[in-house]
This record gives structure tokens, sequence and C-alpha cells, in this order.
């Protein structure tokens, strides 16, 4: 299986992950949770988390809601 290095919130990972959501799932993100992604500093709707593939040296961003103020 093909490893891929990305930055994910920042950091330097090696995944085998191809899309989106098997990065988030393999990284232990509830997908029920509320929170956005981004790649490349480009939303990415949550519909296409299963088909948005990912490519050496992307920089995945997962942004979670704060409340309070």
């Amino acid at each position: 299986m093909t490893t891929l290095e990305i930055s994910l919130n920042g950091d330097r990972i090696a995944t085998q992950a191809f899309s989106l959501q098997a990065l988030l799932l393999e990284r232990g993100y509830d997908l029920k949770s509320a929170f956005a992604c981004a790649i490349n500093s480009g939303f990415v709707p949550r519909p296409q988390w299963p088909e948005r593939s990912l490519q050496g040296g992307d920089r995945v961003d997962v942004v979670t809601p704060i409340t309070g103020g």
C-alpha cells in the first residue's frame, strides 16, 4: 500500500488514506461531530468527503466550532 505525506492541522503525517473521509476515520474523528474540513485552503463540503481524494503534499485543516465568549 502506498503512503502519502500530508499536513494535518499543521503537523506533517504519513497516511495510507486516499480520501478525506478515510483520513478522518483513520485519525479517529467522529464523523457525526460538528467540524469542517479544508484541503489546501479550499473548503470541502461534507457530502464530498468520501470522494475527495488526497495527494502527497496536501494541507488538510480540520476546524471545530468553539462556543462561549
